[in-house]
Formats: structure tokens, sequence, C-alpha cells
């Protein structure tokens, strides 16, 4: 898989913000985990590129989706 630039804008307790995590460390995808809980300057930065307030946000090389999405992951990271 080649590299890619994947941030998770999550919180510790969203369940599919564990299941993504989850899915990214079971397929070797490195990422940036950001906790919008408490960074409220990530939390700006995921409603401005997303245009929502609900986790997870996922941000694949520019590609912004919001939930758990294995499938779309999968297509984005080929």
């Amino acid at each position: 898989m080649k590299n890619h630039k994947v941030i998770v804008y999550s919180t510790p307790t969203c369940r599919y913000c564990v299941m993504a995590k989850d899915w990214f460390n079971k397929n070797g995808v490195t990422y940036e985990d950001k906790n919008v809980g408490i960074d409220h300057a990530s939390a700006t930065e995921m409603i401005t590129k997303s245009g929502q307030m609900g986790v997870p946000v996922i941000d694949i090389d520019g590609n912004i989706l919001v939930g758990f999405q294995p499938d779309v992951f999968k297509q984005l990271l080929a």
C-alpha cells in the first residue's frame, strides 16, 4: 500500500471511531488521530472540512468521509 495521508477526527467514546481506527491498524494504514473532544482547533478544522459535528470524520488524501465506511477506505487506499 502506498503512503497516504489519513487523519481520523474522533472521540474516545465513539464506537465507530474505534472501529475505523481498528480497521486502519489491521490494514497497516498509518493515520493521525485528532481527538476533537479535547482539541478545539482540531474540532474547528473537522467542521470546516466536513460541515459535520459528528464523528468520525476521516480525511484520506483530502477525501472527506463521515462515519465508518471500510469499502470506501479500501477504494481510496488502493
